[in-house]
């Protein structure tokens, strides 16, 4: 009979507490750490600070609660190259103010009805160098006509794509492949009496381009992706990589093994 999510999070919880122990004893920090929640408003937000500080200013705030409303994750993760993590891409001013990264859509000019403030004033500039990564907060009232989610930002995003509530682009100038590989695929668990998790490719690819996930974080065979374990994505590798930070948390269980009882 598969465990409940309350059994394995408990599970979990035990072998954090053994994991964090051996690693005090070795003199190092556990690997096996629960994600811990943070503020609906303060999900998915970001200081981006790969070279702001040593420049002279403030760390940029990012939100990607603001953003996603418009733009799906495979614009700025594919089209202008953002890094899937934060502080690894080599952006900087002048390739914002040559049409790159940011500079993409704010440029002072307008993008769908709206002008999008640019690069030429200290007043553009500190809107988003604002060293706080809850600038913005003010604007999460907004959210609160989208399908509800309990976790997160609160917000269950899928629904509110599926529902065409929200419509954001799905690109810019780089027209998607024109293939369809909508194949829910089933993923039996390491673990005893683990349920499998099910992945469904056609909810991933409404945000993504199948790029961002291949060959990069996971092999395109099935089960030849290496170290693919339950650790590794707790530690922000493989499924990690957006549901430790911007995609509903891990800590959703049910959500990738369906066949998990709640009691």
């Amino acid at each position: 009979m598969p465990y409940s999510t309350r059994t394995i999070a408990l599970l979990l919880v035990l072998a954090s507490v053994a994991a964090a122990g051996l690693a005090d004893a070795q003199g190092g920090a556990s690997w096996l750490d629960l994600p811990k929640a943070q503020p609906p408003e303060r999900y998915g937000n970001v200081l981006i600070d790969r070279a702001s500080s040593r420049s002279g200013m403030k760390p940029v705030s990012f939100s990607h609660w603001i953003h996603r409303r418009k733009h799906t994750c495979r614009v700025c993760h594919f089209e202008l190259e953002f890094n899937m993590k934060v502080n690894t891409t080599e952006i900087a001013e002048e390739d914002n103010r040559k049409g790159k990264y940011c500079g993409a859509c704010h440029d002072g000019k307008e993008h769908d009805g709206k002008v999008l403030f640019g690069h030429e004033s200290r007043t553009d500039c500190d809107k988003c160098h604002t060293g706080d990564v809850r600038a913005g907060i003010a604007k999460f009232k907004e959210l609160n006509a989208l399908p509800h989610a309990s976790s997160g930002n609160g917000v269950n995003w899928s629904k509110a794509i599926e529902k065409g509530i929200i419509t954001p682009q799905h690109q810019l100038n780089i027209k998607p492949a024109d293939m369809h590989y909508g194949k829910a695929v089933r993923l039996e668990a390491e673990w005893y009496n683990i349920p499998p998790a099910v992945f469904p490719h056609e909810r991933h690819t409404k945000w993504l381009d199948c790029n961002n996930c291949h060959p990069d974080i996971f092999n395109i065979k099935k089960k030849t992706t290496k170290h693919f374990l339950m650790t590794r994505i707790l530690s922000g590798e493989f499924c990690g990589v957006c549901h430790l930070t911007v995609a509903f948390p891990i800590t959703e269980c049910r959500k990738c093994h369906p066949a998990m009882k709640e009691k």
